[in-house]
């Protein structure tokens, strides 16, 4: 059921394709498009950061511990390890009466190619403060000291085990954003150590359009989403850093949208009420069949993934959810020529898709 959605060409011939698909609804459960089967179950990866930080918000953590805009949005972030953000963590952190040590994500190349290369000179080890997911579990473990004053469950659980009380509320909150049940919610482990949740594409754009149009939940779940969008389109840095997609897709859009990409070719985007004369919120959920590596990874960090790109500025066009002016401030993520060594033009990379 997947179709091809990004195609690049060699001449005239198309050359290699993305084949995925999208699912597009609004905060009322109405889907509006599609692109290949919106019932396709797949991992959301760390784009169910910010459903995963909305337990810890809702718990009160914010308000007792005097969490900022920045450390609510260093929970949702993937970030490069860049020293803002482990700045942002190291705050989080000590608000939450923790340490570097207790973190359980581990560690691996920073993502920061300047970061990379001054440790590698410096011949310094990354540290859990720079894996991309250290601001997630630092969030974790903000609840679990607020709730229970250590870092583990009364029973003991670590904070990343799938029983702990914490994570059982994770997906349980996750089911009811996409109007699902607990069992439909299937579960896996993340490269960080801490559970992961598969469900249809339709049910994560449903949830990423009541994330940024909340108003029909509880008014302590609408706050936390009020809060989250709030911190993501506030500093767009750092949910990822400089010149990543999220990052500077928030920034052309002002405010009026958030991105939230996750590994394996996922991406979720939720624009606001009211964009384009859309009544409600719009949430998008895209999914690339082939895991959309980046193009070019090396121990100095890794490139921008290809394809999602495309894709989202596509679908926004589409729907009528983006300017001119914004889609050119864009326009290195969007279609574009391909260049073979000598910076010669041998083909293009556009989308190949049309929404129905």
């Amino acid at each position: 059921m997947d179709v091809p959605l990004v195609e690049l060409t060699r001449g005239r011939i198309v050359e290699s394709l993305h084949f995925g698909a999208i699912a597009v609804t609004d905060s009322s459960g109405k889907r509006l498009a599609a692109a290949g089967d919106p019932g396709l179950v797949t991992f959301l990866r760390s784009s169910a950061k910010p459903f995963q930080a909305l337990p810890t918000l809702e718990s009160g953590a914010l308000e007792a511990l005097g969490l900022s805009d920045q450390e609510v949005a260093i929970m949702c972030a993937s970030h490069l390890g860049s020293d803002a953000h482990v700045q942002a963590v190291s705050a989080l952190l000590e608000k939450a009466g923790a340490r570097e040590t207790d973190l359980l994500c581990g560690t691996h190349p920073v993502g920061d190619p300047q970061v990379a290369e001054r440790l590698l000179l410096r011949k310094e080890p990354a540290t859990p403060l720079r894996h991309n997911c250290s601001g997630k579990h630092a969030g974790m473990l903000a609840y679990s000291r607020f709730r229970w004053g250590k870092t583990t469950s009364p029973s003991g659980q670590s904070y990343v085990d799938p029983q702990n009380p914490l994570q059982r509320e994770i997906r349980k909150t996750l089911a009811q954003m996409g109007g699902l049940t607990e069992e439909q919610v299937e579960l896996g482990i993340d490269g960080c150590s801490a559970p992961n949740f598969a469900v249809p594409l339709e049910a994560a754009a449903f949830s990423m359009a009541r994330l940024i149009d909340p108003h029909e939940l509880p008014p302590r779940r609408a706050e936390a989403c009020g809060w989250i969008t709030r911190a993501m389109t506030t500093y767009p840095e750092l949910i990822r850093g400089a010149g990543s997609f999220d990052t500077e897709f928030m920034r052309a859009g002002g405010g009026r949208w958030v991105a939230k990409s996750g590994a394996e070719g996922y991406l979720l985007i939720g624009v606001r009420a009211g964009s384009a004369g859309y009544e409600h919120g719009i949430g998008i959920a895209i999914k690339i069949s082939d895991g959309d590596r980046a193009d070019r990874r090396s121990a100095l960090g890794e490139g921008e993934p290809r394809a999602r790109p495309i894709v989202a500025l596509e679908t926004m066009r589409q729907l009528g959810l983006i300017s001119a002016a914004e889609g050119e401030a864009l326009s290195t993520f969007g279609p574009r020529p391909i260049r073979n060594w000598r910076d010669l033009a041998v083909g293009e990379i556009r989308p190949a898709f049309r929404l129905g």
